[in-house]
């Protein structure tokens, strides 16, 4: 029995692996059970017995990857002693998050310029769950006199907005840089120092003289 559970996890793993690749790829309309059951090596009958069908499978996607961002954001806010930590915590490990798992704005943005076509309505509340996190931190600092008065959404995609393209664009930055080397595309520049040069012009937009 043991055995089973662990072999039938280790299945449900492979076929997100590959309909998150598959799906940041050619997005959802274009990504079908037979592409996925051949990236992942499982015949496609498990696709619908573990997920029903391809929006059940995209919305367990979507669903792992938003849950697991705001899960390590809340763990980072842990460790913070002021409220500028905490907005520096946001967006560092946003970036971080987004480097690891260059699907995840793939994906994200593929949505967004469809608008939102395929997603679940549980994922507008996952979402909006993450726009909270930064929306809290700005209105405590508000409140305790560190940061001005903010439109948070505004400020939400101005943030996720550049690292979500920075990650994306990467290929074709580093394209464009061999092509035009006087043109500085910021193609090797390290994660950090991007996440570091945001938090930096927020800050300096937010901080009360």
């Amino acid at each position: 029995m043991a055995k089973q559970k662990r072999d039938a996890e280790a299945t449900k793993a492979k076929i997100l692996t590959s309909a998150i690749a598959l799906f940041s790829k050619n997005g959802f309309d274009a990504t079908t059970a037979d592409d996925i059951a051949k990236e992942s090596q499982v015949n496609k009958a498990l696709i619908y017995y573990y997920f029903k069908n391809k929006a059940g499978l995209y919305e367990t996607v979507m669903s792992s990857l938003f849950n697991s961002i705001y899960e390590e954001v809340i763990k980072a806010e842990k460790c913070c002693d002021s409220i500028t930590s905490e907005l520096h915590a946001f967006i560092e490990t946003y970036a971080n998050y987004a480097q690891k798992h260059p699907y995840f704005p793939a994906l994200l943005l593929r949505e967004l310029s469809d608008s939102g076509a395929h997603l679940p309505e549980m994922m507008f509340a996952s979402m909006r769950r993450l726009f909270l996190l930064l929306s809290d931190i700005l209105r405590r600092g508000e409140a305790e006199g560190v940061f001005k008065k903010s439109i948070p959404m505004v400020l939400h995609f101005m943030i996720i907005g550049s690292l979500n393209l920075l990650v994306t664009t990467q290929p074709l930055r580093k394209q464009a840089a061999q092509m035009d080397s006087e043109v500085d595309t910021c193609s090797e520049c390290p994660m950090d120092e991007i996440a570091e040069y945001i938090f930096n012009t927020v800050k300096a937009a937010l901080e009360v003289n």
